[in-house]
């Protein structure tokens, strides 16, 4: 899911559709609009699942998309070292993640997790 705002109400930290791809935005940098237009804003974002940089260059008046970002939690069923099935603790339903590199001395079964949902794409994501 996707909902539609004005480039002007983006701020640093939120997420925004690139490519057909959620990012979260790194940075924004706005132009005064001048004699030949309307201001512009450039906005470097990194992809939330592939990690990719992307930027794009707007009027601050058009809209663009931003994605509906969901944090859940679930409980780890089984962890095999790089794949772990997991159960959502709002609707009970199983499904299995890649664990990241980073996150595999962290996860353990039986214990609850945080991952993040958008636009049909879901990866684990956990706060330090």
């Amino acid at each position: 899911m996707k909902e539609q705002i004005t480039v002007k109400e983006l701020k640093e930290g939120r997420y925004v559709v690139i490519d057909e791809e959620p990012c979260i935005i790194k940075s924004i940098s706005k132009s005064k609009p001048g004699k030949h237009g309307s201001a512009k804003a450039r906005i470097d974002a990194i992809g939330i699942f592939d990690g990719q940089k992307r930027s794009i260059v707007s009027s601050v008046s058009s809209k663009i998309y931003t994605p509906v970002v969901e944090r859940k939690s679930a409980q780890v069923l089984s962890f095999d070292g790089s794949v772990a099935q997991l159960m959502d603790m709002d609707d009970y339903s199983t499904f299995e993640l890649p664990v990241p590199e980073e996150y595999k001395d962290k996860v353990n079964e039986g214990e609850e997790i945080t991952y993040i949902t958008a636009m049909g794409n879901q990866k684990i994501e956990m706060r330090t």
